[in-house]
């Protein structure tokens, strides 16, 4: 089934080196390196950022028949720096070419056959945009959400609008703790060392929403997931840290791919899932892009 990815396309603007990023194209890359048929839906302004969008685009093996132009807006950019920890900053430029993503040549792109949707929060900053990814994720097969947040554009309000339409959900361990306090799910003061709370409360978000499955990431520590089957555990992959941009989004890859394989009809399977294969898998994609410049390294075929 394709797979669509819709959002963001963004030059990450590195003290160094400018890279095309943002999480759906950097998704869809991964989709594709593992033989996933995959399609971008976005939006780049009529200006020399877009150009070169166009070519990496095509660079990665990705089709631009989802890509829209916009006559006023300007290609995204995302200003990058670096904590002590390694852990990236952005400073979002607004307003964006990806703000103005149109509906009907969104849902024209996707297909009239079956789709699969990818999406977050970001891009769903403006109305307009918003109105698409709703469309898009109306008319899905299924729908994969990273929250993702990046205050101050993914206010409360878009993510439970978000986690409404979504079937498989992924965030991480501090976005967990937010939910769970944006939600009344839990207090303010639960703690990443206490397991048990909190998951309790990824599967009372995971029962509230309907959700196949709760996805939790937790960097180094590795990953959990909360399914109709239970909680399942992927051990952390070590790696010697470049920087971490695109490394979730290498994991999301690789976890939508092997649900996808052990799903072909989308149902909820999870009970046969072998979780703890796919959440090592997707730990180890994740710790390699994070041992690598950018968020598109090549990708050896034995990850």
């Amino acid at each position: 089934m394709m797979i669509v990815s819709v959002g963001e396309v963004v030059w990450d603007i590195f003290p160094e080196r400018e890279v095309l990023g943002g999480a759906p194209v950097n998704v869809a890359y991964h989709l594709a390196t593992q033989g996933l048929p995959v399609r971008v839906i976005t939006r780049v302004g009529r200006d020399q950022l877009g150009e070169a969008t166009l070519t990496r685009l095509e660079e990665l093996g990705l089709p631009l028949n989802g890509v829209q132009r916009d006559e006023r807006l300007p290609t995204g950019r995302v200003k990058v720096s670096f904590g002590l920890d390694g852990e990236p900053a952005y400073e979002i430029v607004a307003p964006a070419a990806w703000d103005n993503i149109e509906p009907a040549p969104a849902l024209a792109a996707a297909g009239e056959k079956p789709f699969a949707l990818v999406f977050g929060t970001l891009a769903q900053r403006d109305p307009r945009s918003r109105r698409a990814i709703l469309a898009l994720a109306a008319a899905a097969r299924f729908c994969f959400y990273d929250v993702n947040l990046r205050p101050p554009f993914t206010p409360r309000e878009l993510v439970v609008a978000s986690l409404e339409q979504a079937d498989l959900v992924k965030v991480n361990g501090a976005e967990l703790s937010q939910l769970g306090v944006w939600l009344g799910l839990a207090a303010a003061d639960a703690t990443a060392t206490d397991h048990a709370t909190r998951q309790a409360l990824a599967a009372a978000l995971r029962e509230r929403y309907r959700l196949a499955a709760l996805v939790v990431t937790e960097g180094a520590e590795g990953a959990w997931v909360v399914s109709a089957a239970g909680v399942f555990v992927g051990a952390g992959t070590p790696a010697r840290v470049v920087d971490t941009v695109g490394a979730g989004d290498a994991f999301f890859a690789s976890l939508i791919a092997d649900y996808s394989a052990r799903n072909p009809d989308w149902t909820d399977s999870s009970a046969a899932l072998p979780w703890p294969e796919i959440l090592g898998r997707a730990n180890r994609r994740g710790a390699y892009v994070a041992s690598r410049a950018g968020a598109t390294p090549p990708m050896p075929a034995d990850l």
